[in-house]
């Protein structure tokens, strides 16, 4: 008796699940925060975020280092290991895993890994894991505070359109400095800690900020009348960089975004109820 041919249906009931279908899998835990399974992952996250950061503080007391040591360096490579194995996940399950590497999250995950590493070879740095406190910054998406990240973006936003007028304003006070540093050294010079047109620039710089360290001061009456010149200025030059990105602030606008993740690129920043990504065309 002659076999009955297999219908589509049956014969995708018999096969395995394709790996994008995998992949998407991955990509829904590990991506979105909108699923229960992918806001226990990010909480998850999370919490072995702080504890790897607090176990790197403790590990620089003194008296912590003395009798846990031993406890912190395993827990840090153990944080470490699994950073990592989360690392390369999200680089598979994105169909563009060179955009997400060049991506914010992207540099900073690499780089909550590399200390560790590079700690191997140069003693000391894996201090520098604390960067993995950026990696908490995830926890908007988890809250959906999706309105702090519309202000996050606004922010940036100003602050990349008033770059080319606060570069002519740090121009403009380094033209400041070098010409007010060199007239302290004329009129200071050697004996009074004004050795160098350097070191008088950086005393310029201190007083123009209004930090005021004190390690350098003028002793002259003239000196001391150019100081506070100076201080005045710095008072009134100090707040034109806010006021700069306060008016791009306030000309910027940026709608509501949501917790979706390109599947493709890891993009964020979606409008709501949006299909596809804004940066790659791919159908979330």
């Amino acid at each position: 008796m002659p076999e009955l041919p297999t219908t589509d249906t049956d014969a995708a009931a018999t096969q395995p699940a394709e790996p994008h279908g995998r992949r998407r899998r991955l990509h829904t835990v590990i991506f979105e925060a909108d699923t229960p399974g992918g806001k226990l992952f990010d909480v998850a996250l999370i919490g072995c975020i702080l504890a790897s950061v607090l176990a790197v503080m403790l590990d620089t007391v003194g008296a912590f280092h003395e009798q846990w040591s031993g406890l912190f360096n395993v827990a840090e490579w153990v944080f470490t290991i699994l950073f990592s194995i989360e690392y390369v996940l999200r680089l598979l399950c994105v169909r563009r895993p060179s955009a997400y590497a060049r991506s914010f999250y992207g540099v900073v995950d690499l780089l909550a890994v590399l200390p560790t590493y590079a700690a191997l070879l140069l003693p000391g740095t894996h201090y520098l894991t604390v960067v993995r406190l950026l990696r908490v910054l995830r926890i908007f998406r988890v809250l959906k505070l999706t309105q702090y990240l519309g202000e996050a973006r606004l922010l940036a936003s100003a602050i990349r359109s008033s770059r080319r007028k606060v570069v002519v304003f740090l121009l403009f006070v380094l033209t400041c400095t070098v010409i007010l540093g060199s007239l302290m050294f004329v009129v200071e010079g050697g004996r009074h800690g004004f050795t160098s047109i350097p070191r008088s620039m950086y005393w310029a710089i201190v007083t123009l900020t209004t930090v005021g360290y004190g390690d350098i001061s003028p002793q002259t009456p003239l000196g001391q009348t150019l100081a506070a010149a100076i201080m005045i200025l710095g008072y009134s030059i100090i707040a034109i960089p806010t006021g700069i990105v306060s008016v791009e602030f306030s000309r910027a606008f940026e709608p509501e975004v949501s917790t979706q993740v390109c599947p493709s690129c890891a993009a964020e920043g979606h409008a709501p109820g949006a299909d596809y990504c804004n940066r790659c065309g791919v159908k979330l």
